[in-house]
């Protein structure tokens, strides 16, 4: 069995419907808090680069973080390691759930693309 790793943040129901999918599955993980512990830039460089997504699909867009921060247009044009910094800076940036395990990683729970990685 692989050795796998979610992060989320437990009051998003999104994360938690992920973390019982998991269950469902007979996988019982601890969810790693991504306000409390943001993942690093060196992590999320890692799992953007597992994921195959481009790092612009990794934000948070619905999050008020973003919007605060009107993240909208600068997502579109700044460098690449603007936007790591920028991620690394804020968990709540991050979009959720995360799952890694093997050489795979999912930002964000779709049933398929996490059946895939299991």
């Amino acid at each position: 069995m692989k050795d796998y790793t979610l992060v989320g943040y437990p009051p998003c129901s999104t994360c938690r419907k992920a973390q019982a999918y998991l269950e469902s599955r007979g996988i019982r993980l601890p969810m790693r808090d991504i306000k409390a512990q943001p993942p690093t830039a060196e992590e999320l460089e890692r799992w953007i680069a597992l994921s195959g997504k481009p790092i612009e699909k990794w934000f948070n867009t619905s999050g008020m973080r973003y919007r605060e921060l009107n993240l909208k247009e600068k997502v579109k044009t700044a460098p690449r390691e603007e936007l790591l910094r920028l991620l690394a800076s804020d968990g709540m940036l991050v979009k959720r759930p995360i799952l890694v395990g093997g050489d795979r990683a999912v930002c964000g729970f779709k049933e398929a693309e996490w059946e895939a990685l299991l």
